[in-house]
């Protein structure tokens, strides 16, 4: 049976355009682009095109920066601890703000920045499942080294007030960085509007490769590198180039834009269609609304099922979706994200996440739908916590 993918905010299938592009690169023009023979220098043009599709893509100036990095979780990692040695080590800054909700990335940097006695303020977020401008101002101290907030939550879709908090920012004079990954492909990325001093995200999370991504640097911002080594990326970021990853990651970005339009409007319709005929089951809810989410997100809760074994049902049917982010999938605690709104203790296991792509077709949703309908109908019959 053919399966049915909808856990595109885990990771997405490579579009064929992009692998198209990348094909050349793996055997025939295979140089390091370092080289100064023509392995090497015919990659050049190639490489410079694929960056410039990613400036334009979230309308960065051609005086900022965008290096490259292994992927977004590098690129958080280097904007928290590179800020650490910038302005917290030396004892200008101490603190650090950000949410309950952010992805280990940068959750587990804050932690262990915590241990180094980095001062690390945890927002929490509101019955709605956002922040509001207002807590992010009175977090907010002369000491504040950097405030770092997703652009969109990987578990709910919910979208935060990314260009309110850099005004806020910029007024204050504290650096901003957003984890920009579950934003690129589904809603219009511009870091000149959002007021950004770092941005980072991920190919794969936009039908490009895994294994690419980038960080972006705004101009006159300095930041110490991670990696030390060669001098690649103007000594930002050293490493050989993964010349076909690039290219790929070029061409996704610019294939992601493109598809905007059919993002919010196509894959927001079936998205808004299938939540229908889901919350139509008694005792179904769904976290956020739809005004403020990704068109591809949803993050579904059935009374009385456990999200593990609404997972099964679905899997055995072909079907892939998540409880949630994948990068903390193996932990089988109540979902985050449904903790922190306030959710009772069983309403919180039973989180199933659906994320839909631009390759995502009517045919699938329906079938989604019916064998949805027949697995909370089965596991509804042996709940020992569910009673009509």
């Amino acid at each position: 049976m053919k399966g049915i993918y909808l856990d595109n905010n885990a990771t997405t299938m490579v579009d064929p355009k992009v692998r198209e592009l990348m094909d050349p690169y793996f055997c025939e023009y295979y140089g390091n682009p370092n080289s100064l023979h023509k392995y090497g220098t015919t990659t050049h043009q190639a490489i410079t095109e694929a960056i410039d599709k990613l400036y334009r893509g979230i309308n960065a100036s051609d005086e900022d920066d965008i290096v490259i990095t292994s992927c977004a979780t590098e690129s958080n990692n280097w904007v928290l601890k590179g800020i650490y040695f910038d302005l917290i080590h030396n004892g200008e800054k101490d603190h650090i703000i950000t949410t309950e909700v952010e992805h280990p990335a940068i959750g587990s940097t804050c932690n262990f920045l915590e241990s180094l006695g980095v001062k690390i303020t945890r927002l929490p977020i509101n019955a709605n499942g956002n922040i509001s401008v207002d807590q992010v101002a009175e977090a907010i101290t002369d000491k504040t080294a950097l405030v770092s907030i997703m652009w969109a939550n990987n578990e709910t879709g919910l979208i935060f007030p990314i260009e309110e908090i850099g005004v806020l920012c910029k007024q204050k004079g504290v650096l901003f960085h957003t984890d920009a990954v579950q934003a690129i492909g589904k809603i219009p990325v511009d870091v000149k509007l959002a007021n950004v001093d770092f941005l980072s995200f991920s190919a794969h999370k936009f039908h490009g490769p895994k294994g690419i991504g980038a960080l972006y640097v705004r101009k006159d911002v300095a930041l110490t590198p991670l990696l030390h080594g060669g001098e690649h990326m103007r000594g930002r970021r050293s490493g050989t180039l993964n010349v076909p990853y690039i290219i790929g990651m070029g061409e996704a970005m610019r294939l992601a834009v493109e598809s905007l339009e059919f993002e919010g409007k196509e894959v927001r319709r079936m998205r808004d269609y299938l939540e229908n005929e889901l919350l139509a089951i008694k005792d179904v809810f769904v976290i956020g609304s739809r005004e403020n989410r990704v068109p591809n997100t949803t993050l579904i809760s059935v009374r009385g099922i456990e999200g593990e074994a609404m997972l099964w049902d679905l899997n055995k049917a072909g079907i892939a979706c998540s409880t949630g982010s994948a990068c903390a999938s193996e932990d089988l605690e109540a979902n985050p994200v449904m903790v922190a709104i306030g959710a009772d203790k069983e309403l919180a296991h039973t989180a199933i996440r659906i994320s839909l792509s631009r390759f995502t077709t009517q045919e699938e949703i329906d079938t989604m739908i019916e064998v949805f309908k027949k697995a909370v109908k089965r596991l509804r019959e042996i709940s020992s916590s569910y009673a009509e």
